[in-house]
């Protein structure tokens, strides 16, 4: 079936259904108090109205400034620093999931008008800062003809690329700005609709396994969990001969992952389900343990019973792990890295995340780069705002964070897909 829909149609339909509570606050941290499910025909949506930069830029804490290090890109996702401290920027747009009903075709709507008009480059470009300045002055395609790539990861002497159909890698020599050979298949990916498309990816601190981040090919299930199979969970990949195996499941869609440097303990951040109000289901960070399940699609954080999914699964909903830490509902948290000390000493130990922001609230949450301090490997306090500013006072969107990393020599580098911008951060004094 084919839908039509006018703007003013659009319009009609949102303010229908924008009638949530202007006062709700999003709970965060590792205990949220979880309001009751609001199930709407159509959740509330916002347009994030996009303008440019020009001559403002995102805010930063005192003692930091920000930098656009290269701009005009074509949707910037990931980024990844080579031991040289080059730079890999993964460019791409993915996703071929067929519309099911009227509220896939007015939220793509709604989402479209708040995402680049640029076409995707499918591509990694490389940047280097030569002389140490600061200023990257080189600016190259690295490899190209890619398939929505999004994950990266540095091992073996090679580049791992997360590809929206397949992990790829390149065999990488110290210094080069090209790749000398096209890039070997290590294992196809599930790609069937591929509803949530992204693939994150980290590597091990050994080298020896890859974990990529599948996404759920719906919001609850409504496409059969026929197209569910392998999807919605961390599979760990053996990088030298391929084979995988589930790793954490139950996982809607794990967007960034990062290994937490003292422990090497696996992380994640999860975007949760919709339609249930404003406020729900959190999306979260959390670690993950092998062979966990995490609740999707049967309940959400922790034991919660989602009532829209039928059968139910009681056995299931008894062994699902409640995340560590509530980042908010619906603030797209795409970005991951950890932090080390010469971020500075109120940075120094914790978690970067960048938050794409929401769409399907009538007050807008995301939107910005957060710190979640970490003690003796765990979250440890409230998330403190580190770059802001994406989204103004005025109610324009200017940028949208996706990927952040953390560069060993004190920096942070956070992916922006709507201004096409790398912004790096650094220390001041």
């Amino acid at each position: 079936m084919k839908y039509r829909l006018t703007l003013a149609a659009a319009s009609i339909v949102l303010m229908s259904a924008c009638s949530e509570n202007a006062d709700s606050v999003q709970s965060r941290g590792p205990d949220p108090k979880l309001p009751e499910p609001q199930q709407r025909i159509l959740p509330s949506m916002k347009i994030a109205q996009p303008a440019e930069w020009g001559d403002q830029k995102p805010t930063v804490p005192e003692g930091y400034s920000i930098s656009a290090i290269a701009t005009d890109l074509r949707i910037p996702r990931q980024t990844l620093i080579l031991p040289n401290g080059d730079i890999l920027v993964a460019e791409g747009r993915g996703g071929n999931a067929a519309k099911l009903k009227p509220k896939d075709v007015i939220a793509g709507y709604i989402k479209a008008q708040g995402n680049t008009k640029v076409k995707g480059g499918n591509r990694l470009t490389l940047l280097r800062d030569a002389d140490g300045d600061g200023t990257y002055e080189i600016q190259t395609v690295f490899a190209d003809n890619l398939n929505a790539p999004y994950g990266l990861a540095f091992a073996n002497n090679k580049i791992y690329v997360a590809n929206q159909d397949e992990l790829v890698s390149f065999d990488y020599k110290d210094g080069e700005t090209k790749a000398s050979a096209p890039p070997v298949k290590v294992v196809a990916l599930p790609s069937e609709i591929n509803h949530h498309w992204t693939k994150a990816m980290t590597v091990s601190k050994d080298g020896r396994f890859l974990y990529v981040g599948i996404g759920s090919n719906s919001n609850i299930t409504e496409r059969g969990m026929e197209a569910e199979v392998d999807r919605a969970m961390v599979w760990q990949i053996d990088a030298n001969t391929g084979s995988y195996k589930p790793y954490g499941t139950g996982l809607r869609n794990p967007t960034a992952m990062a290994i937490q440097p003292q422990t090497g303990q696996l992380w994640t951040v999860v975007n949760e389900r919709d339609e249930l109000g404003p406020d729900l289901v959190p999306d979260y960070l959390t670690s993950v343990r092998e062979g966990g399940f995490y609740g999707w699609p049967y309940s959400y954080w922790g034991q919660n019973v989602d009532p829209r999914v039928k059968p139910e699964n009681p056995e299931k909903v008894a062994a699902a792990i409640k995340p560590d830490y509530s980042l908010g509902s619906h603030v797209a948290a795409l970005g991951l890295s950890f932090s080390l000390p010469a971020m500075g000493e109120k940075f120094a130990d914790g978690a970067f995340v960048g938050e794409h922001g929401s769409w399907n609230r009538d007050q807008p949450v995301g939107y910005k780069v957060i710190f979640v301090p970490f003690s003796n490997g765990k979250p440890s306090g409230e998330p403190i705002d580190f770059a802001t500013g994406f989204r103004g006072e005025d109610g324009k969107t200017r940028g949208r964070p996706v990927g952040v990393t953390v560069d060993p020599r004190g920096a942070l580098l956070i992916a922006d897909d709507l201004s096409n911008t790398i912004w790096r951060v650094t220390r001041t004094r």
